[in-house]
């Protein structure tokens, strides 16, 4: 085995990475990445860093109540800031870059509150795996000189998992929990009724034992996901009952499974087909018409 490739040999190189810095701010969500980069940071600079939240109506409430728990839990200092993405502009349209209009949000905040704090850095929870997604809040980053710690460790989200459970954290098994504008087709416009809808639709399926669960946005239609092990369960036929009466209470008219289950960014598939850079889709794949 090559221990520079193990969990542990990744944490060590996290750890240099930020014994020189003298202060820093955390975008921290309270997910499994921004808690391990928070934790360890905190462990070497102390009371220099700052976890910084952002909270609208986008934020499920589960991630609002993670990230004051888990702040806490690590004993770091910690901001909340409310920011509204439905303001700005052209957010609500849902365009293919919609992620990237909400993290250059969060990133000028970040930006804006250390250079009236004296803080020198911004980091953020981005992992190794993530560079293979659809990411175009990396763009945002790059442009305000967002460090991404986890990545310059090497680490995958496996690694980030493993490490966090070795040190007690307890996000080490949380599932991943994008904004509930994830859930709207691109093109799709994103308003207060609809966000609603869906957070409510995941609350309950939640509340029915179904841990990992999605509620996709299509208008009248709730198009569930839930992991492929459960889809025999949600069409039990008490269960499908409950969950059509409550769902039509909720606003849907319809309530369709998707038999492919759950799988992390299901509205990209097959958006960005012939995107040769999945940080950059509009950029053409070389036999592209």
């Amino acid at each position: 085995m090559d221990i520079s490739k193990t969990p542990d040999a990744k944490l060590e190189r996290m750890r240099a990475i930020f014994a020189p810095m003298r202060s820093l701010i955390v975008a921290f969500s309270g997910g499994v990445d921004s808690t391990l980069v928070l934790k360890v940071a905190h462990d070497a600079l102390g009371d220099s860093v700052l976890a910084l939240t952002t909270t609208s109506p986008t934020m499920p409430d589960e991630d609002r109540d993670s990230a004051l728990a888990m702040a806490l839990l690590i004993g770091a200092r910690h901001l909340v800031v409310e920011s509204n993405e439905l303001e700005i502009p052209g957010y609500a349209a849902n365009p293919l870059n919609r992620c990237y209009l909400c993290k250059h949000n969060l990133f000028t905040v970040c930006e804006a509150k250390a250079a009236q704090l004296g803080i020198d850095e911004i980091a953020d929870g981005l992992n190794l795996d993530d560079l293979h997604d659809y990411r175009p809040g990396m763009q945002a980053a790059s442009e305000k000189r967002v460090r991404h710690p986890i990545v310059e460790a090497e680490m995958t989200k496996a690694d980030v998992r493993a490490l966090s459970r070795s040190m007690g954290l307890p996000t080490w098994d949380r599932p991943a929990s994008p904004c509930l504008s994830s859930r709207f087709p691109y093109g799709t416009e994103i308003t207060p009724e609809g966000l609603k809808k869906v957070a409510a639709g995941e609350k309950l399926l939640h509340s029915m034992g179904f841990a990992v669960a999605r509620v996709r946005f299509h208008g009248e239609v709730a198009r569930l996901e839930v992991e492929q092990s459960q889809i025999a369960r949600i069409v039990e036929p008490a269960v499908r009952e409950t969950i059509d009466r409550e769902f039509k209470k909720i606003g849907f008219r319809f309530v369709a499974i998707d038999l492919k289950g759950f799988r992390s960014g299901s509205l990209n598939e097959g958006v960005f087909a012939n995107a040769v850079d999945p940080a950059n889709p509009m950029r053409p794949a070389r036999n592209s018409p």
